[in-house]
């Protein structure tokens, strides 16, 4: 087993002793908690928006943020009981969406494209800027921002892609972080991606995949009693096999899902009677505990317990991966490929890029004050345009709009 030693518990700029009655992990823990950028999640929409389910007051989707809490709480757990430190899987499932910028995947692909001359836009990387650099807590000695400040060892178990875009599109750093990043990754072999990280990776796919069923099945996207049938389910493993498992193949996918359907927890039907809701909560901790067990299970065989950061890896059996793929293949069959979801993202791609011009044009009186002497400092082009999307990658999604439609009521 190895401990988490000093050089794990070290901080990129160097502090006073804290609470002796509190880990560095814990430190950190609450940074994150208490940070702007986690508050904001709750104003960013996960799949389902908030108008697309009856308001009965019941059942809200799930937000950027409730997703966050959801994958920390499983993490928390796998990572305890794999002898990681509870605190430290858990910050990292906190932090791991802090990076996606107003309306999610969709505006990610769009920033990226308006990034092009400063070294694109990826979620991942965002988040590292924003732990190491944009939030609010720590100055460096001469005064610049050391963002949270948060230890090597969270930091690192918060890089689900540590490597740059040389790599390939998903990427967690971008070039005017290297120098962080490589204090970060200091005595790590090339593209490792350590234990902790793997085990929120997991515990995001886990908390995601059955989540936005779920909620894809209150907003009636998702009818349970659809996939009993046999072309439905080849439709959704032809999706499935498209976006989330390209390693597999169409029958290997389709006989996966008709066993999954088949099986006692998959709800009959659900027309939001109470004991509809009931089989639907006893379906989604079901899955959860059979994808966190599993993994758990074939970890503990391959290693034991207790092997933390660069020793071992995470084990997820080929059955369950599967499985966790249906799911969200489900979910992007019902819900991402509707024509009003399509037509939705095509206007707010539209405005984030008529919001960049905006705010380029009259920065960086257009920039929040934090920013301001950022963009004034900048070196080039290059330079002032990410500050640019520094400010926009912050917005909600409500107040992507709403700054949109301030600006442009000036023009």
């Amino acid at each position: 087993m190895r401990e988490y030693d000093e050089f794990d518990q070290a901080r990129w700029v160097p502090e006073p002793p804290g609470n002796p009655e509190r880990s560095a992990f814990e430190r950190d823990r609450a940074r994150v908690l208490h940070s702007a950028a986690l508050r904001r999640l709750a104003a960013k929409t996960q799949v389902v928006g908030p108008g697309e389910i009856p308001d009965h007051g019941r059942h809200i989707p799930r937000t950027r943020l409730t997703h966050s809490l959801e994958c920390a709480q499983i993490g928390r757990e796998m990572g305890k009981a794999l002898g990681c430190d509870p605190d430290l899987v858990e910050t990292a499932c906190l932090a791991h969406d802090l990076g996606h910028p107003p309306f999610g995947h969709n505006g990610e692909t769009v920033l990226n494209e308006l990034a092009a001359r400063c070294g694109g836009f990826e979620g991942n990387a965002q988040s590292l800027r924003l732990l190491t650099r944009l939030e609010a807590k720590v100055l460096t000695a001469d005064g610049r921002s050391a963002g949270l400040n948060l230890t090597r060892a969270t930091l690192d178990s918060a890089l689900k892609y540590p490597w740059t875009s040389a790599h390939g599109a998903k990427f967690g750093v971008y070039p005017d972080d290297l120098p962080v990043f490589r204090w970060v990754r200091q005595g790590v072999p090339a593209d490792r991606v350590c234990f902790e990280a793997q085990t929120m990776d997991w515990s995001d796919d886990v908390a995601y995949s059955v989540h936005d069923l779920e909620d894809a099945m209150h907003s009636g996207h998702v009818t349970p009693a659809l996939l009993r049938d046999a072309g439905e389910r080849r439709e959704v493993c032809e999706r499935t096999l498209k976006a989330y498992a390209d390693d597999s193949c169409l029958t290997e996918l389709e006989e996966t899902l008709a066993r999954l359907v088949a099986e006692p927890l998959w709800p009959a039907r659900f027309t939001e009677t109470m004991a509809d809701l009931v089989a639907l909560k006893s379906f989604t901790s079901a899955l959860i505990g059979r994808f966190c067990l599993s993994a758990q299970r074939a970890t503990l065989e391959a290693y034991g317990r207790g092997f933390t950061r660069h020793g071992a890896d995470l084990i997820v059996p080929r059955v369950t991966r599967l499985e966790c793929a249906l799911l969200k293949g489900v979910t992007a069959h019902y819900v991402m490929s509707r024509d009003d979801h399509h037509a939705n993202q095509a206007r707010q791609r539209e405005l984030i890029a008529e919001l960049a011009s905006m705010i380029m044009l009259g920065a960086p009186g257009t920039l929040e004050p934090a920013l301001r002497a950022a963009f004034a400092e900048a070196a080039d082009d290059a330079a002032r345009l990410r500050v640019v999307i520094d400010q926009i990658a912050s917005l909600t999604d409500g107040s992507a709009i709403a700054l949109h439609r301030t600006l442009g009521s000036r023009h």
